[in-house]
């Protein structure tokens, strides 16, 4: 029985590694829309980490570059086997879909409002077996302990709408930023998890020095003491 399951095992390697080889020649024979840019340099301490004993045997990241023109993975949340599987089942042109909102249609991440009179009466779901929008979710839910400006925004609409909401529309947030990236060669720079508090925070005195107007009173800020 265990000489058995090392065979399987060396079967399945050998299986992995043909794939790894037809991708690797497919890359390689693909048109290059990199224009000859340099593939950024990776820098970030968590992308850094060893590799998972499946990875592909070649630097797929550098084929997705050249076959894109675009370096997806600079996305929080999105490493390169999530990019593969959007790639392959999208394709890398999104000149298929009008908008960044037909994109995200498409791949039924968009709300399912029930309408009446002008008044949500409802929600429904949207239930999807497209891999890519598998692929986006999973990517999603790392964002949870993310020290970025995703995962800032993550944990603030997983606080206000509940896990599954908030991982559907971060997921839609990521499908937007990859049709940004791949229709109008966008670069993707994160603004981190302090940028976007503070962002929030400067939006909610908004909307409170305009409820406070709107009621006849004026907000007054006083300093906060040391």
């Amino acid at each position: 029985m265990l000489k058995q399951e090392q065979d399987g095992y060396e079967f399945c390697q050998k299986q992995m590694a043909e794939c790894d080889r037809q991708l690797n020649q497919h890359l390689e024979q693909s048109e290059d829309h990199s224009r000859g840019a340099s593939l950024p340099e990776e820098k970030r301490q968590g992308r850094l980490k060893k590799k998972k004993g499946n990875a592909p045997r070649f630097d797929l990241r550098q084929g997705l570059f050249r076959l894109t023109g675009t370096d997806l993975t600079r996305i929080d949340s999105i490493d390169v086997m999530t990019a593969t599987t959007v790639i392959s089942e999208t394709g890398y042109d999104m000149s298929k879909w009008q908008t960044e909102n037909h994109f995200v249609s498409w791949l039924r991440l968009r709300p399912d409002n029930r309408i009446s009179g002008a008044k949500i009466i409802g929600k429904g779901r949207l239930p999807t077996n497209n891999r890519a929008t598998v692929a986006l979710k999973m990517a999603a839910t790392t964002l949870r302990k993310s020290n970025t400006y995703l995962g800032s925004q993550f944990r603030r609409l997983r606080t206000k709408l509940g896990a599954p909401c908030a991982i559907k529309a971060m997921a839609a947030k990521l499908a937007r930023l990859i049709y940004r990236m791949l229709r109008y060669g966008m670069k993707y720079v994160d603004q981190g998890a302090a940028f976007y508090e503070a962002h929030y925070r400067q939006l909610q005195i908004k909307q409170l020095k305009w409820k406070a107007a709107s009621l006849g009173y004026q907000v007054t800020p006083t300093p906060v003491a040391a």
